[in-house]
């Protein structure tokens, strides 16, 4: 039998790591935290399989690189500035006292200098991943203070590159600070970073609009790994930087790409598989018996992860003028650690300044404190609320303006438009126009920037894959609209949403017509289906050109979508009667028609202007000021610039147009 070492240690590791998600998806925790503890549980100090940590641990460097990469492809520097007065002094402030804390801690343990130093920048720096999902869970994520943890947590990640720079001066055994070798290491760093961004620049922008050109997708995939896995090879083969600084550097190049998100896209894949068995190799590492035997240790600092890192930053919202709510949902976000953590430790251990103990230390930190976060993020609102009861304590933390009511309390009757895209984008449109109050969640924050701009209420997240269509207020509702094309999520959407509320009517829209049914089982009251509807609109023109009255051929069309598009007629008696009822009205029209100023009928009665009795068609309705009047009363008095609806045979109707003709020229 061939050798598959290679193979079976992948494997292994991500099916355990997909029960391990799965588990920790059912109780409520971040998949994260399932992927860790399936590294321990096929790591070397637990019994059963176990995985080579060598390979895993070269396949965890390229979920290192793509993890960066991303970092880089998504950075921007505008959307920091924007945020520049919380993320600036908070992120920095915040990384120093914790680090001067986490030193401490260790010098109480007996630890080197250089470990503490590395323990301390461990615990400054919070997890992205964990970050987001905590965010676009309760419906925070495009809001100011969720905006401002973000840009907070790019400045933790850009700290982050620079400290993989500057930590082999940490390993300098000679006692004595290294400025020379600090110099060279900076000077290098600089010089890669000025060669990509200045030639790079041009030149992988260029070579990506070439590939897209062949309409390959397969080379433009192969493009895509090339450059991130290349640059980040040279980066440190060429001029001994980390794979990390290198495939940051190559995200950011590619970013000013017009294909960037077509990149993003395809990245992505890659990126979600690789970082699982990166976690996966982190988990490997961590020894039970250590941290059970050193337990006091693991409470000590994980108490510094959750409690002083939001303590830390509580009072830095004193210092500075920021708004109370922003200060708590950064303390609640920011109060754990994750993947850039593990990064920063894995460099302590390649350079010899940690070791694998103290780094199992940081790794049960991490998992306690991931596991806790979601718990700190439902502490927001009741810790606001007693904050608020202590008016001398929330006065010295909110020192902005007052902050606005939670969106899914202030908005109320409304349409919810799930996905901005084309039909989304219509469906918003319209409802601007006819003054209908409107809700749109979309995972684009492109859009959700459009949107904000036209100040329509939004939700950053997505809906199919989280709990923000809890805050969408879907039990005060008046419909929900799932526009978006990817079926499977609409139907995640449908089905998380009749939870929630179920009398809420749903419209979906779908693209298969496998999909029209499920989306209806699930609980759509109306399924779309684009294609089918194009065929549907050419069945109506069609019939209107044989002259078949308008509201007989909408109901026919009402019908089909009511039976999921299904266009047969599958009986003789099904023939016979859909024949008869056309026929029955195929010379019966409705026509509605101005009455215009000066005309003689204005001021008069229906009964006086006796109407059926001079063309033989009826009035059946009266639009007047933007209200109808249905099967109006003799004594109705005609207005001018009233809309009135007739119904008659085609000569009945040409008898009134040439009645009000008439009447017109006599005015005129």
């Amino acid at each position: 039998m061939h050798e598959v070492t290679l193979l079976i240690n992948i494997v292994v590791a991500l099916v355990v790591a997909f029960i391990g998600g799965v588990i920790a998806r059912r109780i409520g925790l971040p998949t994260i935290v399932g992927y860790l503890l399936a590294g321990i549980a096929i790591g070397p100090f637990t019994p059963g399989f176990v995985g080579d940590t060598a390979t895993i641990s070269q396949l965890a460097e390229l979920g290192v690189i793509f993890l960066m990469f991303g970092v880089g492809l998504h950075f921007s520097l505008s959307d920091l500035w924007k945020v520049r007065a919380v993320a600036i002094p908070g992120a920095l402030g915040q990384m120093l006292f914790t680090t001067l804390l986490a030193f401490g801690l260790s010098q109480l343990w007996g630890w080197t200098v250089s470990s503490g130093i590395v323990l301390g920048l461990a615990v400054s720096i919070a997890s992205t991943v964990v970050l987001l999902r905590g965010l676009m869970d309760n419906g925070l994520l495009n809001t100011p203070h969720g905006q401002a943890a973000v840009g907070w947590l790019v400045l933790e990640d850009l700290a982050t590159v620079l400290i993989l720079v500057l930590m082999p001066t940490l390993a300098n055994t000679t006692g004595t600070f290294d400025w020379q070798r600090l110099a060279f290491t900076l000077l290098k760093a600089s010089a890669f970073i000025l060669l990509i961004l200045f030639v790079g620049k041009r030149l992988i922008p260029w070579i990506l609009l070439r590939i897209a050109h062949t309409r390959s997708r397969e080379l433009f995939i192969l493009a895509i790994l090339a450059i991130t896995l290349g640059t980040a090879l040279g980066a440190a083969e060429l001029f001994g930087v980390s794979f990390a600084l290198g495939a940051f550097v190559a995200g950011v190049v590619v970013s000013e790409s017009p294909l960037s998100h077509q990149v993003g896209a395809d990245v992505f894949p890659f990126r979600e598989a690789f970082a699982v068995l990166f976690f996966v190799s982190i988990g490997m590492l961590v020894n039970p018996i250590y941290l059970f035997n050193n337990i006091g240790h693991v409470l000590a600092l994980t108490a510094l992860i959750v409690v002083g890192k939001s303590i830390i930053t509580l009072l830095l919202g004193v210092i500075f003028p920021w708004q109370g709510r922003t200060a708590l949902v950064v303390a609640a976000g920011l109060s754990q650690i994750g993947e850039f953590s593990f990064i920063l430790g894995q460099a302590g251990i390649g350079l010899g300044l940690l070791d694998q103990d103290q780094y199992s230390l940081i790794l049960a930190g991490a998992l306690l404190s991931i596991t806790i976060n979601p718990m700190m993020f439902r502490l927001i609102a009741p810790a606001e609320s007693w904050l608020q009861k202590q008016p001398a304590l929330w006065r010295l933390l909110d020192r902005h303006r007052p902050t606005p009511p939670p969106l899914d309390e202030s908005i109320q009757g409304h349409v919810v438009i799930v996905g901005y895209g084309r039909v989304g984008r219509h469906i918003v449109n319209l409802l601007g126009q006819m003054s209908i109050p409107h809700l749109v969640i979309d995972l684009d924050a492109e859009r959700i920037d459009e949107i904000n701009q036209r100040q329509i209420p939004s939700l950053f997240g997505d809906a199919s894959n989280s709990e923000v269509l809890t805050h969408a207020g879907l039990e005060r509702a008046r419909a929900l609209v799932v526009a978006g094309p990817d079926e499977a999520a609409s139907e995640l959407v449908v089905a998380a949403a009749r939870d929630i509320s179920p009398a809420l009517p749903i419209i979906a829209r779908a693209t298969t017509e496998e999909g029209i049914k499920h989306l209806a089982e699930l609980g759509a009251q109306d399924v779309i289906h684009p294609e089918l509807e194009g065929g549907l609109e050419i069945v109506r023109h069609t019939l209107l050109k044989l002259d078949f009255p308008l509201q007989e051929i909408i109901r026919y069309m009402d019908a089909v979508r009511h039976d999921h598009y299904d266009m047969q007629v599958n009986t003789e008696e099904e023939h016979r009667l859909l024949h008869e009822m056309i026929h029955a009205m195929a010379n019966i029209e409705v026509i509605w028609l101005r009455l215009p100023t000066g005309s003689p009928l204005a001021g008069q009665t229906l009964a006086e202007a006796n109407l059926r009795a001079r063309t033989g068609a009826s009035v059946v309705a009266i639009i007047r000021n933007k209200q109808a009047m249905a099967n109006p009363k003799s004594h109705t008095v005609f207005e001018a610039e009233d809309r009135i609806g007739f119904i008659g045979d085609k000569e009945q109707i040409e008898a009134v147009e040439n009645l009000l003709n008439e009447e017109k020229a006599t005015s005129s």
